[in-house]
């Protein structure tokens, strides 16, 4: 049975809003920081752990104008495992081996995690994670929290039907006092 892990760069105040992105106010803040050799290595490890990618349209769409051209260790991954977008919208997309889920999420990533033996990552995806993370889908969640106040933007966390416990099962501090946080159910 596949594992979902959620796995997030977020601001203090828990802002996920474009870390790498363009069109935010605070415009790839997460560049701001160097994660380090031991953060950049925590990144590579997991890509090469996972066995699939599964996201929402808007990180899917700029994932996919971003990773094919590129070549590396890292790009390799992400170009050749499996996709998965979760989209009510998308039709035809155009990044190699990505299919898209549109029905009922939680009965889509359920069938998913039957599917797959191995570990699912979901990178940003801001409304996919909240949902899944609100239906108790997310079985591993990895924050890369930046020391950073940003004050607005899309947080991770929004409202959720109940209370989720998570338990802390590691934690480390890299680069320019960037935290690895990594909490399972």
């Amino acid at each position: 049975m596949g594992r979902i892990v959620v796995t997030e760069f977020v601001s203090l105040d828990g802002v996920m809003e474009a870390p790498g992105g363009e069109d935010f106010k605070y415009k790839a803040w997460s560049f701001d920081f160097d994660r380090g050799e031991e953060g950049d290595r925590f990144k590579l490890n997991e890509a090469l752990e996972s066995e699939a990618l599964l996201l929402g349209r808007v990180t899917y769409e700029g994932f996919a104008a971003a990773w094919p051209s590129r070549e590396d260790e890292f790009a390799d991954r992400f170009n050749n495992m499996p996709k998965f977008v979760v989209s009510s919208t998308l039709e035809d997309p155009a990044w190699n081996n990505t299919t898209v889920l549109g029905g009922d999420v939680g009965e889509e990533v359920s069938k998913l995690r039957e599917e797959i033996d191995g570990d699912i990552y979901v990178h940003g995806s801001c409304r996919l994670a909240q949902t899944l993370i609100d239906k108790d889908l997310v079985d591993e969640l990895h924050l890369m929290v930046f020391p950073v106040v940003l004050g607005t933007g899309k947080k991770l966390f929004g409202e959720t039907s109940d209370k989720k416990p998570l338990k802390l099962t590691d934690s480390k501090v890299v680069g320019d006092g960037v935290a690895i946080l990594t909490y399972q159910r």
